[in-house]
């Protein structure tokens, strides 16, 4: 299994918001992470999605399988475009950036 990182202050990037109600315990944990790492709670829930769903190799074999079956998706200026990245053990690098009123998690 791989190791789980958080990079400290790295840039934000363009989200799309979803809504999910999470445990107390975890929120209290999120926000303990945000202030040790530097980072808002949008970042650190994403980088936490992005290596569970990395880990699980039956449904990256899915993913694979239906991503060929799939046209890519158009993107317009008028909605934003969520391009997934590969999960790295060095420094994760943002593929854009994030305007300053984004959604909170």
């Amino acid at each position: 299994m791989n190791k789980f990182k958080i990079e400290k202050g790295i840039s934000r990037i363009n989200r799309v918001k979803l809504q999910a109600t999470i445990e107390e315990s975890i929120a209290a944990d999120l926000a303990l992470l945000g202030e040790w790492s530097n980072n808002d709670k949008n970042y650190i829930v994403n980088e936490l999605l992005r290596f569970a769903l990395s880990q699980d190799s039956e449904f990256q074999a899915y993913k694979e399988s239906v991503g060929s079956s799939r046209p890519e998706p158009r993107s317009s200026a008028t909605s934003s475009s969520v391009q997934p990245r590969a999960v790295s053990a060095g420094k994760a690098e943002p593929s854009t950036k994030e305007s300053g009123s984004g959604p909170r998690v």
